[in-house]
């Protein structure tokens, strides 16, 4: 049975959602004290998450640490299809190897986040191969062409006199039928995800099933604070980097951003985020402490203590204590410039070789941290140490 009462549920719930459908069935559902199916779809095609694509999962832990179960649905059956979500084309399928290994690559990651004890991982490959042609047609009847032409993307695509294959119309009617499958009480998602989500609900309708509801958590941008956090633009935080990276990094985030932060990339509770964001806006703290905090939050999620102070101590040595000239020097790079390239552009190193060797034997840092790959790509605002009295920032 579940022991914390149904307001403090909905509360810690709610916290940085952008939507819940049918809070008063999900409120019903809390009050039989129950243990919840929370279901969440993973369609392996993209398998390095950032904190970007762990905010549902850091939802579902909160569910969990309240005594909810999670049910994380590796598509391996959907992946040979690919989600259509937001495409302009159609997807080409990913073949069996590279779905399994992709979702290898997940099992690994999602347990940095979730509690292995209460999570049942399964495959939709389980119940979806034993659907025989009835079961399909059957369950292609639960639709309409119409309802499913509503969808952003593929009217779109009509609109455009794009083609739409026949056979993507099946991945949210497939994905709905994984709520069948498992019973699911609630389904978390992007808001990029509703059309699939909301999907489940209608087809646990026509098998005559108890609807989930459906919790959508908003988009977190990046730490440019302007697009989707995402590994191709440079913007992201991975929650596999190195400790002092992921701390450096978050203290790049804009204010404009640092509540949402705090209420999408942590699991502090509602009302703690709430005196923090007073405190913000009275200006009794100075936000630079209050990111500082939200950086310790953080990287506590995915490294141990000693590393996390070993970051705070890092960073307030480079950036409070002035160990860093007031007449920094400025290199311009562009995109995916690399330390080795930068290094010899601005004259801190005579040729490649040597900033290469430099590298190799520990005598340049990134933001305080001993670089030792000679590949290592630079970001905006990166300060270069090399040696101990020379110093510049990429822009």
């Amino acid at each position: 049975m579940i022991n914390v009462n149904v307001d403090e549920q909905i509360k810690i719930i709610s916290k940085g959602a952008d939507e819940v459908i049918a809070l008063d069935e999900l409120k019903e559902k809390l009050k039989e004290g129950k243990p919840l199916t929370v279901k969440l779809g993973l369609d392996p095609s993209a398998p390095d998450i950032h904190i970007g694509h762990a905010v549902v999962l850091r939802k579902i832990k909160q569910l969990q640490d309240l005594g909810h179960k999670a049910v994380i649905i590796i598509g391996d059956f959907t992946g040979m299809i690919g989600d259509p979500s937001g495409k302009s084309k159609t997807r080409k399928p990913l073949t069996k190897d590279q779905v399994l290994e992709n979702a290898k690559t997940y099992e690994k990651q999602i347990f940095k986040i979730l509690d292995r004890e209460k999570t049942d991982l399964r495959f939709n490959s389980e119940w979806l191969d034993k659907l025989n042609f009835r079961d399909v047609i059957e369950l292609s009847s639960k639709y309409t062409v119409a309802r499913m032409l509503e969808r952003d993307d593929f009217e779109n695509r009509m609109n455009k006199h794009l083609p739409i294959g026949i056979h993507e119309f099946f991945y949210p009617l497939m994905q709905g039928f994984d709520s069948v499958a498992i019973k699911a009480d609630i389904e978390l998602g992007g808001t990029d995800q509703k059309f699939n989500v909301l999907m489940g609900r209608t087809i646990q309708k026509e098998y005559n099933l108890r609807q989930q509801n459906a919790l959508f958590m908003p988009i977190l941008e990046g730490i440019d604070g302007v697009e989707k956090m995402s590994k191709s633009l440079g913007n992201y935080i991975g929650i596999s980097e190195d400790a002092n990276v992921m701390y450096e990094k978050v203290m790049k985030v804009p204010d404009s951003l640092i509540i949402k932060y705090f209420n999408l990339a942590t699991d502090l509770h509602p009302d703690v985020v709430d005196e923090i964001e007073k405190s913000l806006k009275n200006g009794s703290v100075n936000p630079r402490d209050i990111k500082m905090r939200l950086a310790r939050e953080i990287v506590a999620l995915y490294h141990d203590e000693s590393e996390v102070q070993s970051a705070e101590e890092a960073f307030k040595n480079i950036f409070q204590k002035n160990l860093i000239p007031e007449d920094l020097k400025e290199v311009s790079i562009s995109e995916n410039s690399s330390l080795i390239s930068a290094m010899v552009s601005s004259n801190f190193a005579p040729s490649n070789s040597d900033a290469k060797r430099l590298v190799k034997q520990g005598g340049v840092k990134v933001n305080g941290v001993k670089v030792s790959d000679i590949n290592f790509e630079l970001s905006s605002d990166d300060v270069v140490q090399i040696g101990k009295a020379k110093f510049f920032k990429a822009v």
